[in-house]
């Protein structure tokens, strides 16, 4: 089964499911892959921090990095995955309005990726993350595969 991911949005699957988020500029892509299980999941969050509208991250904790990270992995051990057997991606995080761009909600995003991670002791295997463009994300639960495609390229992440 495919399944897309959108914005603020999460989804977990399984062997024979594919993953798919479109348009990954500042946000921030995060895959989480358990080969033993063969468990997957995607995160397509937009914003760094929830505290900027506590309300809003109440209603939808996967637009933010800070709860949407949390609670992907909250439903990879719900599905069985164990942390130490995961393998983590992460995608997007760009400037892609120019390099000067006022807020950095890119930078943020990955910045914020990265302590939450750090603080759990886990490591990312993979990324593709920063410049200025737009990337789509098809992630292959059967075999953990992550395919990158932006500006008609397509590369294994």
């Amino acid at each position: 089964m495919r399944y897309v991911v959108g914005v603020g949005d999460m989804k977990i699957g399984r062997a024979g499911d594919i993953l798919v988020t479109h348009g990954l500029g500042s946000c921030l892509g995060l895959m989480l892959y358990d080969p033993v299980v063969k468990v997957g999941g995607m995160l397509h969050a937009m914003l760094p921090l929830s505290s900027v509208n506590p309300q809003k991250a109440e209603s939808n904790p996967f637009m933010f990095v800070d709860t949407g990270v949390r609670l992907l992995f909250k439903e990879m051990y719900a599905f069985g995955g164990e942390k130490n057997r995961m393998k983590v991606k992460a995608v997007g995080c760009s400037q892609p309005a120019d390099k000067n761009e006022l807020f950095r909600i890119g930078e943020r995003n990955y910045t914020i990726l990265r302590k939450l991670l750090w603080k759990n002791s886990v490591l990312l295997e993979a990324e593709d993350i920063g410049g200025t463009i737009s990337r789509t994300v098809f992630f292959e639960i059967s075999s953990g595969r992550t395919v990158i495609v932006s500006a008609g390229n397509e590369r294994l992440l």
